[in-house]
């Protein structure tokens, strides 16, 4: 299997990144583009063959052994069909054919999954989940996407939508989330959440916290970066922030236990590298949102794969083993 090879693309708002996977998960090589999100759905394509044509030409020995070329998007999309739906962040596209273009263009298979999903495929093979059957994979970043993978399988559900972790309500008196409804876990522990709870920490007079001082003030420019940085310089109320987003997503980790039972919880994203110096307090918590005795044994690691995330679970949807993706 290691000598396997296929290219992994990442699809984004602003960007498209490629990659050339080998079979045990070593990225070998990896480019990027601009993502020609709002123009013509021509140009979105355009996009991708640029990056991919790139790696290509990076790594021309390397053509005749690619087994094919998985691509990591948001969704909403078809992974059976190899559509993209209506993505948010990606207007070019409306029930536009990705996979089928793909494949007209370079002549090899193409499969296309979520980019969440994507990403958890990668880490159950090669990375933070791998030796475990049954992983659930969390993104932290503007959003909470998570993936679940059972026996190298992802789990899509009847028409394709399960997984939707991030959506999992909490409190359903909560704020009100993009989706529409309420007390999403996404409203809280995504990065946007962790700003909002910020503005409102500080905004109600907490004197003297270093969140305040990096913005000069100016509340509206608050994020959560700006939190993971004052905790770094050791500001109080951000360590309390952190503190309150671990023991949030404490208690959505324990529904998921109660319903699927994880080998390993998996955090990936760039607010879960805020939350490292927390996992132990939301392995202790977890036990107490779970009716399950033996839920202390589940452990909560990051992932391995950071910023290449998306290249490498791409990958992984053509080099998972056989039967273990979507369906081309």
């Amino acid at each position: 299997m290691a000598e396997a090879l296929a290219i992994g693309v990442d699809v984004g708002g602003t960007k498209v990144a490629a990659g050339l996977v080998r079979g045990d998960g070593a990225i070998l090589y990896q480019t990027r583009v601009p993502m020609a999100a709002t123009g013509t759905a021509a140009e979105g394509l355009a996009s991708v063959r640029e990056a991919i044509d790139a790696v290509l030409a990076a790594q021309p020995a390397a053509r005749s052994s690619i087994a094919g070329i998985g691509i990591g998007s948001p969704g909403p999309l078809d992974p059976e069909g190899g559509v993209i739906i209506n993505p948010r962040n990606i207007p070019c596209w409306r029930n536009f054919p990705l996979v089928a273009e793909v494949v007209r263009a370079f002549r090899v298979k193409a499969r296309l999954d979520n980019d969440g999903n994507a990403a958890g495929l990668g880490e159950a093979l090669w990375g933070a989940g791998a030796g475990h059957r049954n992983v659930f994979y969390v993104t932290l970043g503007t959003g909470v996407g998570t993936a679940i993978v059972l026996d190298k399988r992802i789990h899509h559900g009847r028409t394709g939508n399960a997984g939707e972790g991030g959506h999992v309500s909490i409190d359903y008196r909560g704020p009100q989330c993009n989706c529409g409804k309420r007390g999403c876990i996404e409203v809280y522990c995504a990065g946007p959440g962790i700003a909002r709870r910020a503005r409102e920490r500080v905004s109600q007079g907490a004197a003297g916290s270093r969140i305040a001082a990096q913005v000069a003030g100016k509340l509206e420019e608050i994020r959560a970066e700006t939190v993971g940085e004052a905790y770094r310089q050791g500001d109080a109320v951000a360590r309390e922030l952190l503190e309150e987003t671990a023991d949030l997503l404490a208690v959505w980790l324990g529904n998921i236990v109660d319903l699927l039972e994880p080998d390993v919880f998996i955090l990936g994203g760039g607010v879960s590298e805020m939350l490292v110096d927390f996992l132990e307090r939301m392995r202790q918590r977890v036990p107490r949102w779970t009716i399950n005795p033996r839920s202390a044994e589940i452990p909560i690691v990051p992932a391995r794969y950071g910023t290449e995330s998306g290249i490498a679970g791409a990958a992984a949807l053509i080099l998972a083993p056989q039967g273990a993706a979507p369906a081309e």
